[in-house]
């Protein structure tokens, strides 16, 4: 067996394994009146594929400072691998970052680019660790080159590494596509996954973006006010979110007011604007008085009104507002009296499609039904409100390393 060097590649140039633990403890950070993040306790699991989820404002970057040591937490404490880093400086930290924008140095080569860091810190094998870290982003014949004769996509494997070079024990990732276009970067979140199951590192993933986040994390956290909402695997945040912010912002949810009238056992009904409609005991945080039923627009159908449908329960009728073809399948906005505009999407099989105007059934099946608290209404907002955005980029004030 290879005896590892100190960063973790041996003497071949292979790069291995090693995560850590990364721990917060009733972190808070606050900014004048404002607070960013507020009394966030979470533990992410060494190996593990993370993100935190959220729109501008919620906290996630102000997060990221505080472990990369780029903000100091008002109150609580930050562990990695168990050991406190709370009081020490970035360059103290096992930590690197990816950013957006790159931060590429444009005069240098690509290999150049990669062995910087190590080169500066004098460790020896600089250029042949260099070389294997571009070997595993499948960049090895390419580190004669300069950044700018690279693509965006190419450009964002070298940041990547750069940042791995060093073998931290976490790396952190701030929008790191967000500069890509729609293609590459559904190439790159595919990569990006692949090469953290290979190098087995703790990787934080913070993004706005929910495919991004959904595609690529074991878990994820949604963020909203310097709060986590809702924390989990992403098919379930999305099968089964809890509060109608993680619904609204993971997917589009339409969700209704109602009353619960009647208990039957695994099920309750709830009188949604009149209409009857069924709700799994187990999917719901609410269970009696007022609660609002929730389904996911691909889980409706949309039918013709002359046509047969044995059940009465889950059934709402209403006006076609708009029928967007999109393709494999069309989108319809439907207006249901008392409840509102609800969408819900339809395989494009050869039917005759609903037009705008044209009355029309809603349903589904009862098990699709997810129920929130009554007072957590179907009007929530997805949007962090805040008059300051504290979410900024960290690249001005960290050197490549």
């Amino acid at each position: 067996m290879s005896t590892e060097t100190s960063l973790g590649v041996t003497p071949t140039g292979t790069l291995n394994s090693s995560g850590a633990d990364l721990q917060l403890t009733n972190v808070t950070k606050r900014f004048a009146e404002f607070t960013a993040v507020d009394d966030l306790t979470l533990t992410i699991p060494s190996g593990s594929f993370f993100a935190l989820l959220g729109p501008s404002g919620c906290g996630k970057t102000t997060t990221l400072r505080m472990v990369a040591g780029l903000e100091q937490p008002t109150s609580g404490e930050i562990s990695i691998g168990g050991k406190d880093v709370t009081k020490l400086s970035s360059h103290q930290r096992h930590v690197n970052t990816v950013f957006q924008s790159y931060a590429l140095f444009p005069h240098m080569s690509v290999l150049d680019n990669v062995s910087f860091g190590l080169k500066r810190q004098k460790i020896a094998g600089a250029t042949e660790k260099a070389k294997a870290a571009l070997e595993l982003v499948e960049l090895g014949h390419l580190g004669a080159r300069r950044p700018a004769q690279l693509s965006g996509g190419q450009q964002q494997r070298v940041a990547l590494a750069r940042a791995l070079v060093n073998r931290p024990a976490v790396l952190l990732l701030d929008e790191p596509l967000g500069a890509l276009d729609m293609k590459l970067r559904r190439q790159m979140q595919v990569e990006l996954k692949a090469i953290q199951t290979e190098v087995g590192l703790t990787f934080i993933h913070v993004t706005h973006d929910q495919e991004e986040a959904m595609t690529m994390a074991d878990t994820v956290a949604v963020m909203n006010k310097g709060k986590i909402e809702q924390m989990g695997a992403p098919r379930d945040l999305y099968e089964l979110p809890r509060t109608a912010f993680v619904a609204n912002f993971l997917g589009k949810s339409n969700l209704m007011s109602g009353q619960v009238i009647e208990d039957l056992g695994g099920f309750v009904a709830v009188n949604v604007a009149g209409s009857r409609v069924l709700m799994p005991k187990d999917r719901s945080v609410a269970h009696s008085g007022n609660v609002v039923v929730g389904v996911r627009p691909e889980k409706m159908r949309i039918l013709d009104m002359n046509m047969d449908h044995t059940h009465t329960d889950n059934q709402l009728t209403g006006t076609v507002l708009d029928a967007s073809f999109t393709g494999v399948s069309t989108e319809y906005l439907v207006e249901v009296p008392g409840i509102g505009t609800l969408g819900t999407f339809s395989q494009n099989l050869g039917q005759r499609p609903a037009a705008p105007g044209e009355t029309v059934r809603l349903t589904w099946e009862p098990e699709y039904s997810f129920g929130l608290d009554g007072g957590d209404g179907p009007e929530a907002v997805t949007e962090a409100e805040s008059a300051d955005d504290f979410d900024g980029e960290l690249e001005a004030e960290v050197e490549p390393a």
